[in-house]
């Protein structure tokens, strides 16, 4: 088992049942999947660069990206319907507790000019959505092998009601948020 996992069981979940007063333990909020989310806009001129990108998301995550695909043509972005634009992940499990634990204590303290992150990216249904501007904050990716540094978006999914349990329990998981 994870080691945020293990803390999640033995400490957190505790700790948010007395915050909220839940009369069931099913109530408690918990992490249910995060999904890494790689957008590129340059993989219509250079198809090639997908390639990378699905290279650094499987050595950041330990899990085989699925490349996504246009929805719609855009004429004015020289997009057409069903072209490959990025990749993502989807991890559950101890896949995801293992990468939640490297992402708060070893990439997010690696950030220059680090205040915390946003306490903005809530959805309004206990879901937090972080967006990374480069990929070298972890430390699998070793710097002379990049060809161009691109962002991702982290979206943690949860079990929690309202923005406030889900801030509280990623806030107990570790997550650096900025002051109000």
């Amino acid at each position: 088992m994870a080691r945020l996992h293990e803390r999640y069981d033995s400490e957190i979940k505790g700790m948010l049942q007395t915050k909220f007063n839940y009369n069931n333990v099913m109530e408690t909020p918990r992490l249910v999947k995060v999904v890494v989310n790689m957008g590129l806009g340059e993989a219509i001129q250079n198809p090639k660069a997908l390639d990378a990108a699905v290279a650094d998301l499987t050595t950041i995550t330990g899990q085989k990206p699925i490349i996504t695909k246009a929805k719609k043509s855009i004429a004015a972005f020289k997009l057409r319907q069903g072209m490959s634009i990025g990749c993502k992940v989807t991890l559950r499990g101890d896949r995801m507790y293992n990468f939640v634990d490297k992402l708060i204590s070893a990439s997010i303290p690696r950030i220059r000019d680090f205040k915390g992150v946003s306490n903005k990216g809530f959805d309004g249904r206990g879901n937090y959505t972080l967006g990374l501007k480069e990929q070298l904050i972890f430390p699998e990716i070793e710097y002379d092998k990049i060809d161009r540094i691109r962002g991702m978006e982290v979206a943690f999914v949860t079990s929690a009601k309202t923005d406030e349990e889900c801030a509280e329990l990623l806030r107990l998981m570790g997550m650096p948020f900025t002051e109000k």
